[in-house]
């Protein structure tokens, strides 16, 4: 057989030596890198481009190994099949795909019954791209309720928070032009205190926020309490101030675990309620959830009613189009899992936290904030007297094992206060925890070793993402 097969084929020697980065395949192979800033003069080969984007890609960390995120990162080759054949069909596209908006509406139903609304086919809701877009919407509806209450020209809308809330709900206050007041940490108190959210309400006050399950520590916060202090409140001032519980992750954790926590629609004055279907909901990224209560908690004049896409359909959210994957893979989790799958999913991993937490605090050199005992999450420092390394330095050190654990100072007035963060998941095994605590283990000799903490510039140190 001849060397060259003809002036339009490859070197089939050099192909069986090098079939893609070789020079001399001239279907695949590159001579030089493509423009990175600017769009290539000419097409290539899909195997080129899939090549070059799939090995720039290596150099991510590994999701499985990352303990910073609250995003599901595993699912079931099922519900990857389910998204594959679902991720051409645009959400919005009710009356053309009619079967993937009746999943939306099924899920919408089952979550106002996980959360004990009091007619859950009275209750509205919608599903999001993420837990950000549903706080915006729950914002909306606040502030739109008080501006019927309150039609003084020249008033200032404000809403009530703690200092520890995502950094969606500061976006809204900037972008919708309302006033945050933010309830500060205090000594151990790292979230919202009751008494101190409600002296901060007036008239202008169009809602409360109360966080079930914290970013920064993983705990959940009392919004019984702080409903019974708004309710206080009422009788005192005749104040009547709506409560929205910002459940991204534990609006998926208490029902399964924490049934006898009150902290839902069972509270009448909770009015809506957010969760994130892509953290605890168990589905990748990105689908939320925001439902209110009834109708009377979501203003009519908000819903958009559309009708060139073929039918009058009704919709609720800042995000137009995107793909129905999300939500059908949701559907395929509750359908799949059921309360007590869910129940046995969310107690291993709580589990697996509460485990970790034990083992990290019995290496001695650590203090721990919380032990995820509700979320499935804890935060810890370093333990008094320990001065040769602090949180930034452990968080370095374990980048270099490739796992991806965050490092970061507490918001006002605890400032003092830096710490590390573990995120357990559905997917992070026992297995995987022992892997884990070996090496933060192996890691302490070096450490305690050190003269001083390394880390100087914190700002340069591994971040935390809400």
């Amino acid at each position: 057989m001849p060397l060259h097969q003809g002036p339009d084929q490859p070197d089939e020697r050099a192909l069986s030596v090098n079939p893609f980065f070789g020079e001399a395949n001239p279907v695949g192979g590159m001579t030089e890198a493509p423009p990175r800033h600017r769009l290539p003069d000419a097409p290539m080969a899909p195997t080129a481009a899939y090549q070059l984007v799939h090995d720039e890609l290596m150099l991510d960390g590994n999701s499985r190994l990352n303990l910073a995120t609250f995003v599901t990162t595993w699912m079931e080759p099922q519900a990857g099949v389910l998204m594959a054949e679902c991720r051409d069909k645009n959400m919005i596209d009710k009356d053309e795909y009619p079967r993937t908006a009746e999943l939306e509406r099924r899920c919408v139903a089952m979550l106002a019954d996980l959360w004990n609304a009091p007619d859950p086919s009275a209750a509205v809701g919608c599903s999001t791209t993420g837990s950000s877009e549903a706080c915006m919407l729950a914002g909306i509806a606040l502030k739109r309720r008080w501006s019927r209450r309150n039609p003084a020209p020249g008033a200032r809308p404000n809403l009530v928070m703690g200092v520890n809330v995502q950094v969606c709900w500061e976006k809204f206050c900037n972008f919708w032009e309302v006033e945050a007041r933010q309830v500060p940490m205090e000594g151990d108190r790292f979230h919202l205190d009751p008494q101190a959210a409600a002296e901060l309400c007036d008239e202008n006050t169009i809602g409360v926020v109360g966080i079930l399950g914290s970013t920064f520590d993983g705990s959940y916060e009392p919004v019984a309490d702080l409903c019974a202090a708004l309710d206080a409140l009422q009788e005192r001032t005749g104040l009547d101030v709506p409560v929205h519980v910002d459940a991204a992750s534990g609006g998926m954790i208490a029902p399964f675990l924490d049934e006898d926590l009150v902290w839902d629609f069972r509270l009448p004055r909770v009015a809506s309620i957010n969760t994130s279907g892509h953290k605890y909901g168990l589905v990748y990224p990105g689908v939320g959830w925001a439902l209110w209560r009834d109708k009377e908690a979501l203003p009519e004049e908000l819903v958009f009613r559309v009708n060139y896409l073929g039918g009058d359909m009704p919709t609720f959210a800042l995000n137009f189009s995107r793909p129905g994957a999300q939500v059908v893979a949701q559907y395929y989790t509750f359908l799949r899992l059921g309360r007590e799958g869910y129940r046995v999913v969310q107690r291993t991993t709580r589990d697996v936290a509460r485990s970790i937490a034990e083992r990290v605090a019995a290496l001695g050199d650590f203090r721990l904030l919380t032990r995820g005992d509700e979320l499935p999450v804890f935060a810890f420092t370093t333990a008094p007297g320990v001065e040769s390394y602090d949180v930034f330095d452990v968080s370095r050190r374990l980048r270099e094992r490739g796992w991806l654990v965050p490092a970061y100072t507490f918001p006002p007035h605890r400032e003092d206060l830096s710490v590390l963060r573990i995120v357990c998941r559905n997917g992070f095994s026992a297995d995987l925890a022992d892997l884990f605590v070996e090496d933060l283990t192996r890691l302490l000799p070096e450490l305690r070793r050190q003269p001083h903490p390394f880390t100087r510039d914190k700002e340069a140190a591994t971040g935390f993402h809400h």
